[in-house]
């Protein structure tokens, strides 16, 4: 797992807190030190490795790097494979990870240290130490998942109305300034529709239509599948094009202007902890 992971939240299973970690990504990775308290307050590690021990949980491991990690080393796990279950085998998740390259464990230092594991395999670990906890677990992270999604949904939404009342202003603008009185209702629209891609083209790159071109498959336009930073770009968009439009730029001018905007506040926006933040709640 080479992206930095980020505290996502924490799962409250029969009274014990397990937290819970993300790489940036929809794969999420639980406390397997957090869960191996529940069998042993006092030595959560050596939980682990007597799990790690086992014949049946490296072969579960190694399946699941295989099909999730292309640079997975096949002999380094054979090899563990073939000593897991002697007397004598002890097997640590750091060495693991180090001899393998796996990435469905890693281990953490710092605030949120300990041993954690894609939820795949912590769930596959909590069932090793107790198939009730594992229920907990799976029950409480379902509520985990669903604040996440209520919360995704509140920012994704609260971003397309603000894309929308800016979208108001945008178009007003164009109705004063750009659309003579007495033209047809059908050539205000292709005003407007002009417009709308001179956005597009300044933040996308392409217009509505060939994005469709190329998504034909995809239901929605180009906006629909937009990022939150592309939602707050093409809002401020909005606005800075209604006022280049009242001071009588031309169109030309302003794309150019406007696609220099979207490319140094993309940039600044890629790079801001608190976007991050609402991406990752």
């Amino acid at each position: 797992m080479a992206e930095s992971t980020n505290m996502k939240g924490t799962i409250h299973a029969n009274g014990n807190k397990i937290a819970v970690i993300s790489n940036g990504n929809e794969n999420d990775y639980i406390s397997l030190t957090d869960i191996a308290k529940y069998k042993n307050q006092d030595s959560p590690a050596d939980v682990v490795k007597n799990w790690l021990r086992s014949r049946s949980t490296i072969e579960f491991l190694g399946l699941w790097e295989q099909m999730h990690n292309s640079t997975f080393k096949l002999v380094e796990f054979d090899q563990f494979k073939n000593e897991a279950g002697a007397n004598s085998f002890v097997l640590s998740p750091q060495r693991w990870i180090a001899s393998t390259n796996a990435i469905g464990i890693i281990s953490k230092s710092g605030r949120y240290g300990g041993t954690f594991a894609h939820q795949d395999i912590a769930f596959e670990f909590a069932s090793w130490v107790s198939a009730e906890f594992k229920l907990y677990i799976i029950k409480d992270y379902q509520r985990l998942k669903s604040d996440e999604n209520s919360r995704l949904s509140l920012d994704w939404n609260l971003n397309r109305t603000l894309s929308k009342i800016n979208y108001r202003i945008h178009t007003d603008a164009i109705k004063e300034n750009l659309i003579p009185e007495n033209v047809s209702i059908k050539h205000q629209g292709i005003t407007y529709a002009t417009e709308a891609d001179l956005l597009n083209i300044a933040l996308f790159g392409k217009t509505a239509k060939e994005w469709r071109t190329e998504n034909s498959s995809s239901n929605g336009n180009i906006r629909d599948y937009a990022s939150l930073q592309q939602l707050i770009v093409m809002a401020n968009l909005e606005s800075l094009n209604a006022e280049f439009i009242k001071q009588g730029l031309s169109q030309a001018e302003r794309l150019v202007m406007l696609n220099r905007v979207a490319i140094d506040q993309l940039r600044s926006l890629l790079g801001n902890p608190s976007v991050k933040k609402l991406e990752n709640k």
